[in-house]
């Protein structure tokens, strides 16, 4: 009696590890690299063989040229590849927003932003521009913090307030089904056509 309740249940444990552990994954997999390829591969912006990052995925700008994304918590002593070269990691803050420390990050990213969009400085700024996201990596922001920088960004490119809107437009995205969530913009995107590596 014992001897065959083990068997079924070994019995039952395979087939469930082949079915959902190979079978259901393979499936997915395959649906999913047929009909939305580029997302199942990690949404990455390529041009002319060159990958420049992913669209799902935040980096850092702090130059004036660019446009500035979230507060990302970067950490390059923690990760090495096989050669010991360091990788670049982030992740969120798990800061308290009662904290000293949390308190010091924020005003330290308003003396920064002050500091370089001086055309702004009767403007409130928007918090998700002094702000970390909950994963640290959002690569995306909201209209009104993109807006914040268009003059800023205008100036250092040589280029026209309008045609940074422009840019903005293009890159950003609505709302879920027209009614759920925010628009935002994905700086990434902003970032390479201000460099003409994407089209503008």
């Amino acid at each position: 009696m014992l001897k065959g309740t083990l068997l079924k249940a070994i019995a039952a444990f395979l087939i469930f590890t082949i079915v959902c552990g190979a079978f259901y994954t393979g499936v997915i997999t395959g649906i999913a690299q047929l009909v939305f390829p580029k997302q199942a591969n990690g949404s990455i912006i390529e041009v002319d063989g060159k990958k420049y990052g992913s669209e799902l995925l935040g980096q850092q700008y702090t130059d004036d040229a660019h446009m500035w994304g979230r507060i990302m918590k970067i950490d390059v002593s923690t990760y090495q590849d096989e050669s010991g070269k360091l990788l670049m990691y982030a992740a969120p803050s798990n800061l308290s927003p009662a904290s000293q420390e949390y308190e010091t990050l924020i005003a330290e990213r308003i003396e920064m932003l002050r500091a370089n969009n001086p055309d702004m400085q009767e403007e409130g700024i928007p918090v998700d521009l002094v702000t970390c996201s909950g994963s640290g990596l959002d690569p995306h922001i909201s209209p009104a913090a993109a807006e914040y920088q268009v003059a800023r960004l205008a100036k250092e490119n040589g280029v026209t307030e309008g045609e940074i809107h422009e840019i903005i437009e293009k890159c950003t995205d609505g709302r879920f089904l027209g009614i759920f969530g925010e628009e935002t913009v994905n700086v990434l995107m902003v970032n390479l056509m201000l460099d003409g590596i994407l089209p503008s």
